[in-house]
């Protein structure tokens, strides 16, 4: 039986309640935290079976994702239902989902209008709470076999930048007022947890106007010492680049745009960083330099010099980061790049001399900034990752050998 009624509504109006101006402490959210999410068992720790009875309704899965500290959950038609834990991976022990068992999981959660949606287009992105359990950012596709679904977890509180283990310089970023600044990195890498810590620092220390433009919303900020609107494309708006046009005539201090995924909402980026307002997006590559090369070779080869100016004016940031498996204890941590705008950078960016990036990075840490391979580097002499990680993430061999971490032909032909 399907649920005639939006469940966003209500699931945000339930959610905002808990985040308004009385926040909780970070001791309280911590000990809540404590108590709602106990430690892996483990057994999953061996990558073994989640145990999951037959008969078991969306909510069990939901309730088994959280317990379990994954970050998403899989619903596919001839599987059995699949939670990715530590970047892995793990089946329940359930039965294969049939065509008929996936309808039955994933329709109840959406609208007519959003059903009929799906049904035409074949996708579907939304936010859904689960009362009492969580919030889930859900993609609803279809394959071959026939319907399946993604989960991610949303925290249940927005992240804050101390928590994260992100570089100081972040909070530096924070301040901004104006310009371009970009998380980067792969699918599952924390850019939304990135920008939504940025977010709640200006939130925290500022008194402005936040417009936040996602498909579809995750974090909910309550308005802290600034006034912070949420727009969700599909519901409030069109198309991203619509909405950063609408958003200059709104007043606006800070614009987040969830993703710059096409040349459209670029462009209406990188204007809006040049009007003097402080843009943050993210995008998928995994180093500065390739995300100054991606933004300008998205535009005709006409239209790359004028590109290229304004991005060198605006760009003041990028974040590129990555997810590592841990050594020390069952979990990952954050490998980050931080590349800041200087007029010497922005001389190299004018004269297309993105290659010579990376060196620059490595020159300036005095100024804030780090490369992959620094980032990496230290987590592995803090022990926190293994040689056998490194091995696989490193950009620059010979920069680990200078450092003093020898890769030897034997170890690298692992890779």
């Amino acid at each position: 039986m399907f649920n005639e009624n939006n469940p966003l509504d209500s699931g945000r109006i339930a959610f905002r309640e808990t985040q308004e101006a009385g926040q909780m402490s970070k001791e309280e959210i911590s000990a809540l935290d404590a108590a709602a999410l106990p430690e892996a068992p483990p057994e999953l720790r061996e990558e073994k079976f989640i145990p999951l009875k037959d008969d078991y309704k969306l909510d069990d899965l939901f309730d088994l994702t959280i317990r379990y500290h994954a970050s998403d959950l899989h619903i596919t038609v001839k599987n059995p239902p699949l939670m990715r834990i530590h970047g892995q991976l793990v089946k329940t022990t359930a039965p294969l989902i049939t065509p008929e068992r996936a309808k039955e999981l994933m329709f109840p959660l959406l609208s007519w209008d959003k059903i009929e949606r799906f049904l035409n287009t074949g996708n579907l992105d939304f936010t859904y709470e689960a009362i009492g359990i969580g919030r889930f950012r859900a993609n609803f596709y279809s394959d071959y076999n026939g319907l399946a679904a993604a989960f991610r977890v949303i925290p249940a509180h927005v992240p804050i930048l101390d928590d994260l283990g992100l570089p100081d310089v972040l909070k530096t970023i924070a301040e901004y007022r104006s310009g371009l600044v970009l998380t980067t990195g792969p699918t599952c890498s924390g850019k939304s947890t990135t920008l939504a810590a940025i977010v709640d620092q200006i939130n925290r220390t500022r008194q402005g106007h936040i417009i936040t433009i996602e498909d579809p919303i995750e974090f909910i900020h309550g308005n802290k010492n600034c006034l912070v609107d949420h727009r969700e494309i599909g519901t409030h708006a069109n198309s991203f680049a619509e909405s950063i046009r609408a958003a200059l005539r709104e007043d606006p201090d800070v614009i987040m745009v969830g993703e710059m995924r096409d040349l459209d909402t670029v462009y209406e980026a990188v204007r809006a960083a040049e009007t003097g307002v402080l843009v943050l997006s993210s995008m998928h590559t995994n180093s500065a330099s390739k995300t100054v090369d991606r933004i300008i070779n998205i535009f005709q080869a006409g239209l790359q010099e004028q590109i290229r100016s304004m991005v060198s004016d605006s760009l003041r940031a990028v974040v590129a980061q990555t997810l590592l498996p841990r050594s020390d204890i069952p979990g990952r941590c954050v490998a980050v790049e931080i590349m800041l705008n200087t007029p010497s950078l922005a001389s190299l960016l004018r004269e297309k001399k993105t290659s010579h990036i990376p060196t620059y990075i490595q020159m300036s840490v005095q100024e804030g900034m780090q490369t992959m391979d620094m980032a990496i580097l230290d987590l592995y002499r803090a022990g926190k990752i293994s040689l056998a990680t490194v091995m696989e993430k490193a950009h620059d061999h010979s920069f680990f050998g200078e450092m003093g971490v020898q890769i030897t032909k034997k170890q690298e032909q692992k890779f």
